[in-house]
């Protein structure tokens, strides 16, 4: 048993500890974002910049306020997991004999899959407009984003991301690391498609692997468009159901054009 649910404090500490954990995770993953491509390489990369729009003043510190309380609700959810887990109620496994390597990838994949069509319905209904005045407007106050987008949501939209994985595992056998790599691919993802600079190499747009891979100049457009590019890690539902932003392909070429030259 790794953590003893018959006791209150324990639970409480645990909670804590857990909510602690995920923002110095969402800290981190974005400040070094932040470092990297905003500080340290902004001479090679601030020609990818998307947006030339400025953030308005404080903006920043308004995405990480929503950030801690977005902590707080995975921090939650995590626990909810963990108590499925010891109680039997998931399909998460411990021996990774159990069902072998390729498995795993295929379970990861899956699950990625998965959480793809989630996300682009629940997406699209949170746009719809009394639903966006209600939830989604907070993410979209930042139509300039940054890394410090990434887990800028009211508490409503954070607790319908927080729920899918707990789904996830009750039905598809994952191994607990597994989980936690889908975890940190969610992560990651979500700080590149909200950095606002691309850092995709250049036609990547029309490769195999990478015109299905959602990044900053597709997400950013979303942001400053409103109604395209729906996607979270792939563009296939975009694509699919024709809400693709046209302008998605030539603002890449753009972006990522050599030092921003003709």
């Amino acid at each position: 048993m790794i953590l003893d649910f018959s006791n209150p404090t324990a639970v409480l500490l645990f909670s804590f500890t857990l909510m602690g954990i995920v923002f110095i995770r969402y800290v981190l993953v974005s400040g070094l974002f932040y470092v990297l491509f905003y500080l340290f390489f902004k001479e090679q990369f601030w020609h990818r910049k998307i947006s030339s729009r400025l953030r308005p003043k404080g903006q920043t510190w308004t995405e990480v306020k929503w950030s801690a309380i977005t902590a707080s609700i995975f921090a939650v959810s995590g626990v909810g997991m963990l108590w499925l887990w010891q109680e039997g109620y998931t399909n998460i496994y411990v021996d990774f004999q159990e069902f072998g390597g390729i498995y795993a990838v295929c379970s990861l994949v899956f699950a990625l899959l998965l959480h793809e069509t989630y996300y682009y319905w629940l997406h699209r209904w949170m746009h719809r407009p009394k639903i966006y005045r209600w939830i989604h407007k907070i993410h979209h106050d930042s139509i300039v984003t940054s890394p410090w987008t990434s887990f800028s949501f009211h508490p409503v939209e954070s607790v319908l991301q927080a729920i899918v994985v707990p789904v996830i595992i009750f039905y598809l056998p994952m191994h607990y690391l597994t989980v936690l790599v889908l975890l940190v691919i969610m992560t990651i993802s979500a700080t590149i498609n909200h950095l606002d600079i691309e850092i995709y190499p250049q036609n990547f747009e029309q490769h195999w692997l990478g015109k299905w891979i959602v990044g900053a100049t597709h997400h950013s457009l979303h942001h400053s468009k409103f109604r395209e590019n729906y996607g979270l890690y792939f563009t296939f539902w975009d694509k699919w159901m024709q809400t693709e932003s046209p302008e998605f392909e030539a603002l890449f070429r753009e972006k990522t054009r050599a030092s921003g030259k003709q």
